[in-house]
């Protein structure tokens, strides 16, 4: 390794808590790239707690704290993996940035100000062990990326842009990348460098929760039980009649808005439906949803995250969107299920550099803020 290049690990578990992603991002003075991955199913006993704690209960943060270590060794397992594929040691990556699970999202007004008088009630949790992390794995450790974007009155979300723009953009081209995990979140890059972005809505979370409900698969591989129903008009007007989705300029959600309660109260509105038609029309929110908050004349649209691989959302995708290209990131050189795992890296490596990471017109804070903590090897 030469004295101007570095690794950098990333670690993303998402909303979908279906597993942790782990990347070695390799930078250099020439830009970066992905040099090795490695995924962890999330075991599902953990899978469990952390649902459970996206809602209030007994004990809950004796259980939040025993998760987190749990979570913690489960990230570790995914470096001690991608050192080995890599060939490198621990003292050879310069940090580790990691995400942690969210399990509340409550950020406050976009451009909000916080003072030394007024309650201030914006935050968003990750529940995070970085100091333990440091100490399984032998290497600095970057966490807690969100908060001070929030505390900047920033929504914390999304912090892909920045990233997306490093990866992804392209002179003279208006490109859309779609991140589709849990929640759906899109970017908007410009030929003159123009960075924009929002959370679209729900991405695989309702799907994931009503196929896992009735079929007892945590996902439906390839969309093919929503290919076998049929779209609901009328659930699907209840649905987008969710004030979320009429919201413009920065703004995020997460399970604390899309969850079994929201959409059970929704079904009851249209009565009983078969439920591979309520499939069907989960599908088709997400995909009406990205599409509508897209603008016009986009060279391409690319798509990473777990949606991009559901062959259906993708068609459903590409048929709203028939005017612009719709693609996996694949397409323009990193593997889909790579893109966040590699943001983190890239995020960390721009704390320890003491640059900004967030984007203002995309989390709707008040200014660039370098984001995250350090945690020393």
């Amino acid at each position: 390794m030469t004295a101007l290049q570095q690794h950098f690990i990333g670690l993303m578990s998402g909303t979908s808590l279906d597993g942790v992603d782990g990347v070695v991002l390799q930078q250099s003075a020439n830009g970066f790239r992905v040099t090795h991955a490695h995924h962890l199913p999330m075991p599902m006993a953990l899978r469990k707690s952390f649902l459970d704690l996206n809602s209030s209960g007994p004990d809950e943060l004796h259980r939040a704290a025993l998760a987190t270590n749990g979570l913690m060794q489960c990230h570790a397992q995914v470096v001690h993996a991608l050192l080995n594929k890599s060939g490198l040691a621990a003292t050879d990556i310069t940090a580790i940035g990691v995400h942690g699970q969210t399990v509340r999202h409550q950020p406050g007004p976009v451009g909000s100000k916080a003072d030394l008088h007024t309650p201030w009630h914006a935050y968003s949790v990750q529940l995070c062990n970085p100091a333990l992390l440091a100490e399984l794995c032998g290497t600095t450790v970057v966490a807690d990326f969100r908060s001070r974007d929030v505390a900047a009155g920033g929504q914390g979300a999304p912090l892909v842009p920045a990233f997306h723009q490093a990866a992804f953009g392209r002179e003279s081209e208006w490109v859309a990348v779609v991140n589709v995990g849990g929640m759906a979140n899109a970017t908007l890059l410009g030929p003159q460098g123009e960075v924009s972005g929002f959370d679209t809505g729900p991405g695989n979370v309702l799907m994931d929760m009503w196929c896992e409900a009735h079929t007892g698969q945590a996902f439906d591989a390839n969309g093919a039980w929503a290919a076998t129903g049929r779209v609901s008009d009328a659930l699907l007007s209840e649905l987008l009649a969710e004030p979320y989705f009429a919201q413009q300029g920065a703004r995020s959600t997460g399970r604390d808005l899309f969850n079994r309660p929201w959409l059970d109260a929704r079904l009851a509105c249209v009565g009983a439906l078969p439920p591979n038609d309520v499939q069907a029309t989960l599908l088709a929110l997400t995909a009406h949803t990205i599409a509508v908050s897209l603008p016009k004349g986009l060279t391409r649209c690319m798509v990473c995250g777990g949606g991009a691989l559901n062959t259906a959302l993708m068609a459903a995708l590409q048929h709203r969107l028939p005017q612009t290209p719709v693609m996996p990131t694949d397409a323009a050189g990193m593997p889909a299920m790579q893109v966040e795992a590699a943001a983190f890296a890239w995020l960390a490596s721009r704390t320890l550099a003491g640059l900004p990471g967030n984007v203002p017109e995309a989390t709707g804070a008040l200014g660039l803020r370098v984001l995250g903590a350090i945690y020393p090897a």
